[in-house]
């Protein structure tokens, strides 16, 4: 169950019912729950299958890492190699 009091600030400013609020934090919490490590490698897979080349997905993902909710370490394109190919 997430935070009580964040439920119910979601249900106070929002027309959600206390389940679907709770269903809302629990969505956003996990979806900011993912590790670092995960997020380079999906995110990478993503890009790389719309045709995205490595030199310019590195750069987008070091940016978007940059801009997560939930600060992730600063990443140089040799770190995000290493996560992906090991």
């Amino acid at each position: 169950m997430p935070d009580p009091d964040l439920v119910a600030h979601v249900v106070a400013t929002t027309s959600l019912t206390p389940g679907e609020a709770a269903r809302v934090v629990e969505d956003v919490i996990a979806f900011h729950a993912e590790t670092v490590e995960s997020y380079v490698r999906s995110r990478h897979a993503h890009l790389k299958t719309y045709g995205a080349r490595n030199p310019e997905i590195f750069v987008r993902i070091a940016d978007e890492l940059r801009e997560r909710v939930v600060a992730a370490p600063e990443l140089s394109e040799r770190q995000l190699r290493r996560i992906i190919y090991g």
